[in-house]
């Protein structure tokens, strides 16, 4: 059965959505933050593994934003 969303209920995930990218924008920006520090204090340890996670953070920002393109149409 294909059920089309009603308006309050499509604000409502694009909404949600937008709060999980923001969200995710600002975990990013926290780790450029920290790692900045960590190796500006001279520990490299962190780089790899800082550079991974804001990777990961950027592939789910990526499909959040496809799967709301999809959702407009």
């Amino acid at each position: 059965m294909n059920r089309s969303l009603t308006r309050e209920q499509t604000t409502t995930i694009v909404q949600g959505i937008l709060c999980l990218v923001l969200f995710i924008v600002l975990l990013q920006v926290w780790l450029l933050s920290a790692t900045t520090h960590a190796w500006l204090g001279g520990d490299d340890s962190v780089l790899w593994p800082a550079a991974a996670t804001s990777a990961a953070c950027a592939l789910v920002n990526f499909a959040l934003l496809r799967c709301l393109n999809r959702l407009a149409v």
